[in-house]
């Protein structure tokens, strides 16, 4: 199954409030969607409507169109990120330990309901939104929609994938230090962080307090602008929500990071990206100094301001430790060693930097920095989690700090297929001239190509015969290196299979035969690096090469040295291993 034409808001809306086409239709579309999509990111969601729910709840807004209601959202279906409450659905912020069923929505919710948009269901992240990542999560790692090898980025991962992949025409992330703009950019994706206070964060559950947002993820400029129409606005319920006028920015000399300041982690093809998408840019290119950006950043994690994610958690971190992610336990207990002191320090030093901000917006118009400076593969990931998830960081962390309002773009992909992409940045309240200026920029609609779904990942699939078959003495060597089970299949009949002599566990050998039969395997998919530690346990006289099975297509898998039979079992009658040991 391949992706159909991307979902747009715009469009979808259009259509539902024309008549053209009615909400069930759409929901039915995204059902089919979603059941494909399951089999192969699961861990995309925490949880979800069911399809009687999502049917029920477009035939309202079919109702509220026949009965002319002008519904900018009509029919629309959206998900949202599990630390955003929604009426009907736990909210976990990926913890078990911590879930609850709300008795409201969120504001952001309620309003997005309002206007006829249709929640799907709730999207996983990394655990209170703690991590750039989205490897954090006891509900599974959602993987790249692109390349499931890659990281999907955080901590608003499963809301970047299920846009991504076609389920959904928007979702809802959040975004603290770039947890709604950095999965955006490695999916291809606009990432929508409105100004601190623009959108009410009543029914979040708080990472940083004073600094979250809730943000967006869209496939265009457009249909971020249609979004937050909806949204944004002062909600009183909210004591951080705010009004302020629109700040209207010109778009004629762009900052951007002086050459000796843009870290890129050793990532060469990202220098080229960046350098690729600022060609595109009809501005006045101007280099900025980053040190006071830099120093920003530096309070929010390396600072005490990380004793704001410890006040959120305060009660779990002292009744149910154990509870919370060990890494996000780590960077949370960092918190309890601030003390007052260090705080109001850290507030009179960011005022400083407030102020050299001021200074720098006179001389610029817009920042377009890049989104982030590299990816990494989920295995690169999970061996050094809190070091490369800081590298993420580089050019996010400081934006919330200093009140700014931004919109990560799609401008590029690596070779690998993640997206790349670069960030607009602008004060508080230039959240409009923003999204024009990413419509400006990058006229052509920010739309993935056509995806397929089951996504590039640099993997092998692997068919075992005999004692690394689930619930044998050797599957944990397949388990430990995360494979995916694909399925059960037979070979083709040119296969016999032997019981080896003195092998301990006891195993089969598979040996080509032109007067074989076919044999029972298991196929896994393993990524190429845990392939290779894999090959290299295989003792002798059993090798690895390559298996057909009864379709006719071919995988790697176990097959033996003509050594293997001496002295063995011919058990092919049987039909496979596990027949043979039941027996």
């Amino acid at each position: 199954m391949t992706d159909p034409a991307p979902l747009s808001v715009a469009a979808i809306a259009a259509g539902v409030q024309s008549g053209r086409r009615s909400a069930t239709v759409v929901i039915d579309e995204a059902i089919g969607r979603l059941a494909f999509y399951d089999r192969i990111q699961p861990a995309t969601w925490i949880s979800r409507f069911d399809a009687d729910a999502l049917r029920a709840a477009a035939a309202a807004v079919d109702g509220r169109v026949a009965a002319g209601e002008a519904l900018p959202l009509a029919g629309v279906p959206f998900a949202v990120k599990d630390n955003i409450d929604v009426v009907g659905l736990v909210t976990t912020a990926g913890c078990p330990a911590f879930a609850y069923a709300p008795s409201r929505s969120a504001t952001v919710v309620e309003r997005l309901v309002a206007a006829g948009a249709i929640p799907v269901g709730k999207t996983n992240l990394d655990q209170f939104a703690t991590g750039l990542n989205g490897t954090r999560s006891p509900y599974g790692i959602p993987r790249n929609a692109y390349n499931r090898a890659w990281i999907s980025g955080g901590s608003s991962s499963g809301s970047a994938v299920a846009v991504a992949a076609g389920l959904v025409a928007f979702s809802l992330g959040t975004d603290t230090a770039g947890s709604g703009r950095i999965p955006a950019a490695f999916h291809h994706l606009i990432g929508f962080k409105p100004t601190r206070g623009r959108w009410s964060t009543r029914g979040l559950v708080p990472a940083c307090r004073t600094l979250d947002c809730i943000s967006a993820f869209t496939r265009t400029a457009q249909d971020a602008a249609i979004v937050d129409a909806v949204v944004a606005g002062l909600d009183r319920e909210d004591a951080f929500s705010r009004s302020f006028d629109e700040v209207v920015r010109a778009r004629r000399r762009i900052g951007v990071p002086r050459a000796d300041q843009r870290p890129w982690f050793g990532d060469i093809e990202s220098g080229f990206l960046y350098a690729g998408a600022l060609a595109g840019l009809d501005a006045e290119i101007v280099e900025i100094d980053m040190a006071p950006l830099n120093d920003a950043a530096r309070l929010l994690y390396d600072g005490p301001w990380i004793a704001e994610r410890t006040a959120a958690l305060h009660d779990l971190l002292r009744d149910d430790r154990d509870a919370i992610h060990p890494v996000v336990r780590s960077i949370v207990e960092e918190g309890l060693a601030y003390s007052a002191v260090d705080v109001f320090a850290a507030r009179y030093r960011l005022a400083d930097l407030v102020r050299a901000m001021e200074e720098m917006w006179a001389t610029v118009d817009l920042l377009a920095l890049p989104t982030a400076p590299t990816s990494y593969r989920v295995s690169e990931m999970l061996a050094a989690p809190v070091a490369l998830n800081a590298s993420l960081g580089a050019y996010t962390n400081f934006v919330n700090l200093l009140d700014m309002a931004a919109i990560a773009v799609p401008t590029g992909r690596y070779q690998s297929d993640v997206g790349f992409g670069i960030t607009l940045i602008g004060p508080a309240g230039s959240d409009r001239s923003l999204i024009d200026a990413a419509a400006a920029f990058f006229p052509a609609p920010a739309l993935s190509p056509p995806l397929d779904l089951e996504g590039r990942m640099d993997t092998v699939k692997l068919a075992v015969v005999g004692a690394h078959l689930k619930d044998m003495p050797l599957h944990w060597q397949l388990t430990s290196r995360d494979a995916r089970f694909v399925g059960e299949a037979r070979t083709a009949p040119t296969y016999r299979l032997y019981a080896m002599a003195d092998s301990v566990p006891p195993k089969p050998a598979l040996v080509h035969s032109e007067d074989g039969a076919t044999i029972a395997v298991e196929v896994y998919e393993l990524e190429m690096a845990a392939f290779g530690s894999f090959v290299a346990e295989v003792p002798p006289p059993l090798a690895i090469g390559t298996v057909t099975l009864e379709d006719g297509s071919q995988v790697k898998g176990f097959v033996a040295e003509p050594r293997a039979t001496i002295g063995a079992r011919d058990i092919t009658t049987l039909g496979g291993w596990r027949r043979f040991v039941q027996s």
